[in-house]
């Protein structure tokens, strides 16, 4: 039966940092996926690691996920900018929350913009906005670079990647799969909504789902800088940094009036660039079985707020996609050891991105945090 000090189940974004750190530290690392490459959650999103707008309580997570991201970005050679995200505030009320978040975080973290300051970051000269932020601190990379750069780099490095391969259990650390057992001194099970399949107790006991997220690609006219990134108001009704300021309860009474269609596809209006064009979304829907067709009428409502935003008349849709993450209505990280050699790690909200190498840290080093 094969051994390794370390089995990782799962070639996600978690599974990769988690393997990228076991590996600087010398540990013999084998990772186990059910496919031939990353092709799941890591890929399918906005290649944006949104440091600031995370929790007070998940800082610490989030600046040693940064210092992950750059370290990876050094080893491997992927794209990884430090470009920062743009924030317009198209009414006072979401500029106040901006103002509060600036004046709680510092100008490190928060850069107050005025109107024609934000028009200019976004390219879009006719922005009838009031004002903005720049959060210089965010950081970009490629989605769909991302993960298969790492795990190439790894596997040239020596760590074994055993793909096309189903793992059926894992306890007391045997990993049982559809092509035999494997043996390791330590288990890290990164199985994102697939959670269910392996550990179903714990699935249920943290109410996993699956969030759904609709994706455009459109064609980029070469406006936009590379690194780019746009937050909206919907953003700053969402995230929890932002959300967590005196001035977002009436930011949200206002956008259920304003925009009551973003609302009710409870979105999180967004822009990032990659070499093929620009990512517009998102929208969330939750269910155990998501069905797998898109709304046209939500992507497109996600499209024409996007555009109008950027100043873009005639946009040329690329791609169209759900996207698919982990979610659970109690907590945004799952992280237990159901016994001595088996750790279950699971990011339950769209934030693995921005934290995995911080989640990393804590899996290899035993700890544990509450974001």
């Amino acid at each position: 039966m094969p051994t390794t000090d370390l089995i990782i189940t799962g070639s996600g974004i978690l599974g990769l940092a988690t393997a990228f750190l076991a590996h600087r530290q010398g540990r013999t690392v084998r990772v186990i996926d059910r496919s031939d490459r990353p092709v799941g959650s890591s890929i399918q999103n906005f290649g944006h690691a949104c440091f600031t707008g995370q929790s007070d309580a998940a800082q610490p997570l989030a600046e040693k996920s940064r210092a992950g991201w750059l370290d990876a970005a050094a080893a491997t050679g992927l794209w990884a900018a430090e470009t920062g995200t743009f924030i317009p505030a198209m009414t006072s009320a979401e500029l106040t929350v901006l103002e509060e978040f600036a004046a709680h975080r510092g100008p490190d973290q928060v850069r107050l913009l005025t109107p024609d300051q934000i028009a200019e970051a976004v390219r879009n000269p006719g922005l009838n906005a009031v004002g903005g932020a720049h959060l210089p601190w965010d950081m970009r990379v490629d989605p769909r670079q991302a993960a298969p750069q790492i795990a190439a780099w790894l596997a040239e490095q020596g760590v074994e990647f055993t793909w096309n391969t189903h793992v059926t259990e894992v306890a007391d650390g045997t990993v049982t799969t559809n092509r035999g057992n494997f043996r390791a001194e330590q288990v890290v099970v990164c199985p994102g909504y697939q959670l269910t399949s392996l550990f179903p107790e714990i699935a249920e006991a943290h109410e996993v789902r699956i969030c759904s997220l609709v994706m455009s690609l459109i064609e980029d006219a070469d406006r936009f800088p590379r690194g780019f990134a746009m937050l909206t108001g919907t953003s700053l009704a969402r995230y929890d940094g932002f959300a967590a300021m005196p001035g977002a309860e009436a930011l949200r009474r206002e956008l259920d009036e304003r925009e009551p269609r973003l609302r009710t596809c409870i979105a999180n209006l967004m822009v990032t660039d990659i070499p093929q064009g620009l990512l517009i979304g998102d929208s969330h829907a939750y269910d155990l079985s998501p069905e797998p067709f898109i709304d046209e009428e939500i992507a497109d409502l996600l499209l024409d707020r996007a555009t109008a935003m950027l100043g873009i008349d005639r946009p040329t849709v690329r791609q169209r996609w759900l996207g698919m993450y982990a979610d659970s209505p109690s907590t945004n990280l799952i992280l237990e050891r159901p016994d001595d050699s088996t750790t279950v790690a699971v990011v339950a909200s769209g934030i693995g991105m921005t934290l995995a190498f911080g989640i990393a840290d804590l899996i290899v080093s035993g700890g544990s945090a509450d974001i």
